[in-house]
């Protein structure tokens, strides 16, 4: 469409305007000898036509003699139809913009198996998720999530505990267990999957797992003493130390940049004790809550949490953010401990055993 400024001249010929709507009303005006006159208004009706620079257009009519009152009569829905497209220019938005998203919790799904553990989880990039459980032969078990869900795959191993599992990079896993002979065992891929090894200690529970980097692992555990054992890999692995505490269940762990790591675990109080590293190891604070499960752990960018614990059959959530929020409620009907794990900002998914038996999954996005 030709335009030309407020207070400027412009010809009839440049000025005519293409919206489908203003060319009906248009065509009806010229057939009875009307001009369309822009930013002045002789009578007849204007229209404020929409488009990059709204402008004012008034029709006009040459009225033959004799038909003044006709013409009146129909200037009417000339008159409407330009209202509304004056009104119209200014209500509706120059472009469409799309609704924003709302994050929210989705319902739990069953993902089958049969489970005699808690699950785990990794995630070596956006949209792939490994999971893993201890089967009822007592094996490993593996199911993933990329462009769609797998079946269940037997990693054999002989566990007497639920798995633990961390990705340091894409294309690389790291499980670990407790042992028939109650040590830690160690199981990775990275090309293929590795045969089990024997990382020694006396393990009485879950381990947990975290990765800074890659190449660092470090694997938490509660030994006979119930307190929080730390074993660690950076070009070789370390031997064990205590941390302390006095522990009610397993641990869980997590890392959101290089050089800090946050360890939880449940307290003989069944409150949720937390410890982290920094440049050194802090001292043991309580969270609060009550809950009957080992705690799980995920954090998708520096600076956030979200932890998740079952209370009776019901998962709960707390998460930091510039500070530590209230507990919230996600749904019940769970028999096992949470796995929690982020792909990305924005993203968590949780898993648990359901009362069914089998592995269950919700997620936030």
């Amino acid at each position: 469409m030709a335009t030309s400024s407020p207070g400027q001249g412009t010809n009839e010929s440049a000025a005519q305007p293409s919206e489908p709507g203003v060319r009906a009303v248009v065509s009806r005006l010229a057939a009875h000898g009307g001009h369309l006159l822009p930013g002045v208004l002789r009578g007849g009706a204007c229209s404020l036509l929409s488009g990059n620079r709204p402008l004012l257009y008034c029709l006009t009519a040459r009225t033959p003699p004799g038909k003044e009152s006709s013409m009146r009569r129909r200037s009417l829905p000339v008159l409407l139809a330009s209202f509304f497209l004056f009104l119209g220019s200014f209500l509706a938005p120059a472009a469409a913009t799309a609704a924003p998203t709302v994050k929210a919790w989705s319902g739990w799904e069953s993902l089958g198996g049969g489970l005699t553990s808690a699950p785990a989880v990794s995630s070596w990039s956006n949209g792939r998720l490994d999971t893993f459980v201890r089967g009822s032969d007592n094996a490993l078990w593996h199911k993933w999530y990329d462009n769609g869900w797998s079946g269940w795959e037997s990693l054999g191993g002989n566990l007497a505990s639920a798995p633990a599992a961390v990705s340091w990079s894409p294309g690389r896993i790291d499980v670990f267990a407790r042992g028939a002979d109650n040590t830690l065992v160690h199981k990775w891929y990275d090309n293929g999957w590795s045969g089990w090894e024997s990382l020694g200690g006396y393990v009485t529970d879950t381990p947990a797992v975290s990765s800074w980097a890659s190449g660092r692992l470090d694997v938490f555990t509660r030994s006979g003493d119930n307190a929080l054992w730390h074993k660690w890999y950076d070009n070789g692995w370390s031997g064990w130390e205590s941390l302390g505490g006095n522990l009610a269940s397993a641990p869980a762990a997590v890392s959101w940049a290089s050089g800090r790591i946050d360890t939880f675990a449940r307290g003989t109080d069944n409150t949720m004790w937390h410890k982290w590293y920094e440049n050194g190891w802090s001292g043991w604070e309580s969270l609060g809550g009550y809950f009957t499960s080992d705690p799980a752990v995920s954090s998708w960018a520096r600076g956030r949490l979200d932890t998740f614990v079952v209370s009776g059959d019901t998962l709960g959530h707390k998460w930091f953010e510039n500070g530590w929020f209230g507990w919230e409620t996600l749904g019940n009907g769970l028999i096992s401990s949470p796995a929690a794990t982020s792909w990305g900002p924005g993203r968590i998914d949780v898993f648990a055993r359901g009362n069914d038996g089998t592995m269950w999954h919700k997620w936030w996005s």
